[in-house]
């Protein structure tokens, strides 16, 4: 009788001079491994970090004229002499501020410069020594899945670290003023009150983002504004005090736009901005425009709705004339309005 055939699962024996089988590595002690490298890269990260990352307390004052404690957040520090990134939301409007750092030295803080467009202000404290700082990164290079960790104080919980992903990028979130905050990273990682105005880092130990929002009811749905724009508000408050931003003076909404009109003016968009409103006396009255226009591009760059319209109206084009096509009507007209700075 021949030999029993010999099946890949069958290891009931070896085949004659085949080599012993190798001994499989116990699967906890491979989920070791792989749990020690990941946490040996938190911990590396946090270890650049922590040092620099503020517990803030916020004082407002009430209608008595006392002062009381209003709520705490967090911020990070960022230049060696003392100057820290935070939330607009979590210090708008404080009569005091007290920050305090990780090894618990406690200190007053000045607000440099705030803006509640972006949701992110700049505070100072004053050390006469150099002060532990974080390195900014860029989130121009982020990809989505890469490690993000959250470091803040969440419910005044001090130095509390949370882990997760990047979920998505390039979301867009309305800020307290209204207005659209663009190129907002998404993450899973856990935020709660109080983390607002921490850093968002990568695995480098580089801040990424400053955590911003979450969305209530949902879960590990929480929002950071990125590192890039917090570099051009910062930029501009050291330059200004506060971010310089264009201003036409109208109300409108998001409309869409038939095809017949689309095709009929060559437009490239299928949507445009309704005007609701004309300020008296704005940029925007003085250069012609009407209610029920449409306005569907500035300086040759379409504008498909009123987060558009408030992109394209930054500082670069306060007080210089600009191209404006509105469609009025069975009109293509091309006006001329030359914006101002935005001053609330």
């Amino acid at each position: 009788m021949g030999s029993r055939p010999r099946f890949i699962d069958d290891l009931s024996g070896a085949a004659p001079g085949a080599p012993e089988p190798a001994t499989p590595i116990p699967s906890a002690s491979f989920d070791d491994a792989l749990l020690d490298a990941y946490s040996r890269t938190v911990i590396g990260a946090l270890d650049r970090v922590r040092p620099a990352v503020a517990f803030i307390d916020v004082e407002r004052r009430m209608p008595d004229g006392r002062t009381a404690r209003a709520g705490t957040g967090s911020g990070f520090l960022f230049t060696p002499d003392g100057y820290l990134l935070t939330n607009s939301h979590v210090v708008h409007g404080a009569a005091h501020l007290r920050v305090t750092l990780a090894d618990g030295a406690k200190f007053d803080a000045d607000l440099v410069g705030d803006d509640p467009h972006t949701d992110l202000a700049v505070l100072r404290i004053g050390s006469a020594e150099p002060l532990p700082h974080v390195e900014l990164g860029d989130s121009g290079k982020l990809r989505v899945g890469q490690i993000a960790i959250a470091v803040g104080n969440p419910l005044g919980l001090e130095q509390t670290v949370t882990t997760g992903v990047v979920s998505a990028l390039g979301r867009s979130l309305r800020s307290n003023s209204g207005r659209m905050i663009y190129d907002v990273i998404q993450t899973d990682a856990a935020l709660n009150p109080g983390n607002s105005g921490g850093p968002l880092i990568n695995s480098a130990g580089q801040v990424i983002g400053v955590n911003t929002a979450i969305i209530p009811g949902a879960q590990a749905i929480c929002f950071a504004t990125a590192i890039d724009t917090a570099k051009w508000v910062i930029m501009q408050i050291f330059a200004h005090g506060r971010v310089r931003r264009a201003y036409i003076g109208v109300a409108g909404t998001t409309v869409a736009l038939p095809r017949r009109m689309q095709r009929y003016f060559g437009l490239t968009s299928g949507s445009a901005v309704y005007v609701m409103e004309v300020v008296k006396d704005s940029p925007a009255a003085l250069a012609g425009v009407r209610t029920d226009d449409r306005i569907a591009s500035i300086d040759g760059l379409p504008v498909d709705g009123v987060d558009t319209l408030q992109r394209v109206l930054d500082a670069s084009r306060i007080d210089r004339a600009v191209s404006m096509t509105v469609l009025r009507g069975a009109q293509r007209l091309e006006l001329t309005v030359t914006p101002v700075e935005q001053t609330g």
